[in-house]
């Protein structure tokens, strides 16, 4: 009698628990999204730096706007290499151009990263060389806590670095507030969860 009792309070509480999730999935599934994001928002700066990685040309064009609305003098564009033999940075300025920003805005990075960790071993150097004292880190909104997490450790790791303000660009698919509802956002989402918990455990 004892045991069935327990039996059926532990199924109620775990039914009642699974009922509250579920009433409250808009609050926590928004947390989860909310949590990937960082966005310190534009000021003066010497120079902005976008991140490889945005196919859609959201990053470059809102670095473009930096530029345009006074905040830097110029952009530097990372660029892989990998689409089609061309590097990355190459495309983005393009494309840059053709929404009506001057080529000469922008600097070309091309490299060879293939991480955000790589990506930052070899910017924050370029940094250094330009003697740049202040920098605005341009990337997407799901990507910004994460990147500057680890543009912030490497910079400390190697004794200081110029100072830095993190600025989102919007995502075509990431949509904090409702990303479980599409499938692009759900893999947006699952992805940058899975590598801000990689790089939490140095890998």
């Amino acid at each position: 009698m004892v045991v069935r009792f327990f039996r059926l309070r532990f199924v109620l509480v775990t039914v009642a628990l699974l009922a509250l999730l579920v009433l409250t999935r808009s609050w926590w599934l928004s947390g989860i999204g909310y949590a990937l994001i960082h966005d310190d928002g534009p000021a003066k700066a010497d120079i902005a730096v976008v991140l490889a990685g945005d196919w859609y040309g959201n990053r470059i064009v809102k670095a473009g706007e930096l530029v345009r609305d006074g905040y830097v003098p110029a952009v530097l564009v990372s660029g892989p290499a990998g689409v089609y033999g061309l590097y990355e940075s190459d495309l983005a300025i393009a494309l840059a151009v053709r929404q009506g920003f001057p080529a000469e805005w922008f600097v070309p990075f091309p490299n060879e990263a293939l991480s955000t960790r790589e990506e930052a071993k070899v910017i924050l150097p370029e940094l250094r060389r330009r003697h740049v004292k202040s920098f605005l880190l341009m990337t997407s909104d799901y990507h910004t806590a994460r990147a500057r997490r680890i543009y912030l450790a490497l910079e400390r790791a190697s004794g200081g670095g110029p100072q830095m303000r993190t600025v989102a660009a919007p995502d075509k698919f990431f949509r904090p507030d409702s990303w479980w509802r599409t499938r692009q956002g759900q893999k947006t989402v699952f992805m940058e969860w899975s590598k801000t918990l990689a790089t939490a455990f140095g890998l």
